[in-house]
C-alpha cells in the first residue's frame, strides 16, 4: 500500500548532525491522510521532526499538532477536535547488528524497557509515515462530541412473550 503522504530523509543526511524538518501537508495530502485514518476531514496538521544519529541508525523525535473532524459515536454529528502529541522512535537498517532478532520466532516483550528500534527496508526514513502513524495512535476510537450524553431508559413495560397472556388471565373488574 502506498503512503498518502511521503517525506523521505536518507540516513547519510545526518552525518553532519541533527536534521530538523517542519511538515505541513497541503489540502490534498490532508484529504488522503483523513481517508486513510477514516476521518471526516483533517483541517490542520503540522509536525516538527528532528532526526539524530543513533548507533548505526537514527532517533526520530517529533511534535504533532492537528485538528481532526470525526463523527460523534453518540449523536452521529461531525465535530472538530484538537490533537497534540510528542513521539520518539529509533530506527536501524535491516543489516544492522542492533536490529531486533526474534529467537525461535518469538519476541519477548519487557514493558519497562524502551521499544526496540524499527527496521528500515533501505537507508531512507519516511518521516511522514511516523507522523501519520502517531497521529493515528492519538485518535479516540469512540469519539464523543463535547457535551454529548447517552441517555438510555429501559422499557418500562414487561416485554416477555408471556406478558400478553398474563394480562388476559387477570380477572376483570
Amino acid at each position: 500500500m502506498s503512503e498518502p503522504w511521503e517525506r523521505p530523509v536518507r540516513l547519510h543526511e545526518m552525518a553532519r548532525g541533527p536534521v530538523t524538518r517542519r511538515l505541513e501537508p497541503d489540502a490534498a495530502a490532508r484529504a488522503q491522510i483523513a481517508k486513510s485514518l477514516k476521518l471526516e476531514s483533517l483541517p490542520a496538521l503540522t509536525a516538527d521532526v528532528t532526526l539524530r544519529p543513533w548507533m548505526d541508525g537514527a532517533e526520530i523525535e517529533g511534535r504533532i499538532r492537528a485538528v481532526v473532524e470525526q463523527i460523534c459515536g453518540v449523536t452521529l454529528e461531525t465535530f472538530q477536535q484538537p490533537v497534540a502529541c510528542d513521539f520518539q522512535v529509533r530506527v536501524v537498517t535491516a543489516d544492522s547488528p542492533h536490529a531486533p532478532i526474534a529467537e525461535g520466532g518469538e519476541i519477548e516483550v519487557d514493558l519497562e524497557a524502551p521499544d526496540p528500534p524499527d527496521v528500515l527496508a533501505s537507508d531512507t526514513i519516511d518521516i511522514a509515515h511516523y507522523v501519520t502513524e502517531h497521529l493515528a495512535l492519538e485518535l479516540d476510537p469512540f469519539p464523543r462530541k463535547p457535551g454529548a450524553t447517552f441517555d438510555y431508559e429501559p422499557p418500562a413495560a414487561e416485554t416477555s412473550p408471556f406478558a400478553a397472556l398474563k394480562t388476559l388471565m387477570e380477572p376483570k373488574a
